[in-house]
């Protein structure tokens, strides 16, 4: 193996472990976003009706399901614009290619 396919190599794999990265991030992101939202969203409507733990409990257990749906959608949409790369063929397998079809 050259030392021109290691590099290319090398690069492949760095490129690959910085968008999965970027999908844990966003992941983590939206999760912590949601949580808090209704987080928030519960500890003020308990607090406008006076109902202490009771929406702030249901909407932190709702924000479960709804968290799972968009994480799922953000990671089909990200590995979805994740492209292959094509192997290119050597001159020497182009020929040989050739010779069996």
């Amino acid at each position: 193996m050259s030392e021109g396919e290691k590099q290319g190599k090398n690069n492949l794999q760095y490129a690959y472990n910085l968008t999965l990265a970027s999908i844990a991030g966003q992941v983590g992101c939206l999760t912590l976003i949601i949580i808090f939202a209704a987080l928030f969203a519960g500890l003020w409507l308990d607090g406008r009706m006076d109902s202490k733990p009771m929406f702030t409990i249901i909407l932190l257990v709702g924000s479960v399901p709804v968290t799972l749906l968009l994480m799922f959608r953000v990671v089909k949409s990200a590995t979805k614009r994740i492209k292959p790369i094509e192997k290119k063929e050597t001159p020497e397998e182009e020929q040989n290619s050739g010779k069996y079809s």
